[in-house]
């Protein structure tokens, strides 16, 4: 019976958790990425790299991901990069 109820409130703490990492400011997410590319899109024209940059890879990645989410759900202000 111990075991039966920790299993349940363990499972319960694990959905609940996720179901809290997935909701995601899109406004928020979308204007860290709109600044993030007016301030690498400068250096790149210029023939720097995104390493030269200073910029994580990840960062790049992540902003990627959240346009192409964001023009898929139909966000306002989503636009693809």
């Amino acid at each position: 019976m111990m075991r039966t109820t920790w299993l349940a409130v363990a499972v319960t703490a694990l959905t609940a958790s996720s179901a809290n990492a997935a909701i995601i400011d899109w406004q928020a997410e979308l204007q860290r990425c709109r600044d993030l590319r007016a301030s690498v899109a400068p250096l790149l024209q210029a023939g720097e790299g995104i390493s030269a940059v200073g910029r994580s890879n990840r960062s790049v990645r992540r902003c990627i991901w959240i346009q192409r989410m964001a023009v898929r759900k139909k966000v306002p202000g989503a636009e693809t990069w």
